[in-house]
Order: C-alpha cells, then structure tokens, then sequence
C-alpha cells in the first residue's frame, strides 16, 4: 500500500498530477481543492495517497490533507459510490462544507456537486451520518502546530475556503499566536 509520496511536481494536468520520486514518476489523481494548493512545477510536494487496484487498472489517489484522504475513504465505503465521484465531491465541496451538509441533512448543497442527483445526495448524507463527525471536520496541514491549526478552523469558521484560509497560513512568521495570527490573515485576506 502507498500511503504517501514526497517528490518533485514533475507535470500539472488537472485532475492529475506527476509526481517524481527518486526516478519514478507517479500519476495521481487529486481532487481541485488539493490541486489549488499545490506548489508550482519543478518544486517539492508531499501528498497523503489511496491506492485502488481493480480489476483492470491501479490508479492512486493523492490528497494535500489527511482530512480529505479519511472524507475519500468514507465516501468510497457507500454503495455506488466509486472513487471518481468521490473525487468529485471533494472537488466541489470542502471537508467541512460536507461535514456540515452531514450534519444539517442539507441534500440542496450536495446536489450542487456536478454527478450528484437528489437520491445519491440523500444516500450520501444517510450512509455518512454518524460516520462523519470531527474526524472529518477541516484538517489543518501536516507539520503545522497547534496554534496555526485553531488559526486554520477561526478562518474556515468565518467563511472562507481552505485554500485561502491555507495560503493565509502559510504567510504568517513561525511560532505566532493564535489571537496575532488571525489578525495577521485577515489582513493579507482583505487585500
């Protein structure tokens, strides 16, 4: 099982990337919001990955958090639902957007996602209801301390998207604290 690649981003082609690691490239599928974050072509990337084999292909699935890795493998346990549409419900909708939708039993927003009919929306939210819960609420990236992790969930919290909540983090001075850090983001936000 391959549960992780570190390497250098060799080729950005959405939904898939390339992926080179020590000589080897690896094609990887990942859902837009990992393909949003990731760095520029040439540099240095490190992605969570589930790796299906079926019958006629293995294919790896890559993930920028360990939050949409478990939000995958829980979507891929429902009946019908394969990897494909798994992808494309990440792609649609934030990790904390489903656990929401979870929560509220909001079928409108998951039918919002493009291949996700009114029945495959309420299937979705009975098969993950109890499932989904703060494992699955919005995962701050690997390496990152405490306080730029409550940093991450004040900015989700206020409304705006992993991506921009985790480019904001990425901007701020190691070691600020929580209360000076969400200061500092919502600053380099509002410009």
């Amino acid at each position: 099982m391959i549960g992780k690649l570190t390497g250098t981003l060799a080729d950005k082609n959405p939904p898939q990337v390339l992926l080179e690691c020590h000589g080897v490239g690896y094609e990887v599928d990942v859902p837009m919001s990992t393909f949003y974050n990731l760095p520029g072509v040439g540099d240095k990337v490190s992605l969570l990955t589930h790796f299906v084999v079926r019958e006629d292909a293995q294919v790896l699935y890559g993930f920028g958090t360990a939050g949409e890795r478990e939000a995958f493998r829980q979507l891929i346990r429902i009946s019908g639902v394969g990897p494909r549409t798994a992808l494309s419900v990440l792609s649609g909708m934030s990790v904390s957007d489903i656990a929401q939708a979870v929560t509220a039993q909001d079928s409108a927003r998951l039918t919002k996602v493009p291949g996700i009919g009114k029945k495959t929306a309420e299937r979705l939210l009975l098969e993950l209801k109890g499932r989904i819960g703060a494992d699955l609420g919005p995962a701050a990236p690997g390496g990152v301390s405490d306080a730029q992790a409550d940093i991450l969930q004040a900015l989700l919290a206020l409304g705006y998207n992993e991506r921009e909540a985790g480019a904001a983090l990425k901007a701020l001075p190691p070691g600020v604290g929580v209360s000076e850090g969400i200061k500092s983001a919502l600053k380099a936000l509002a410009r």
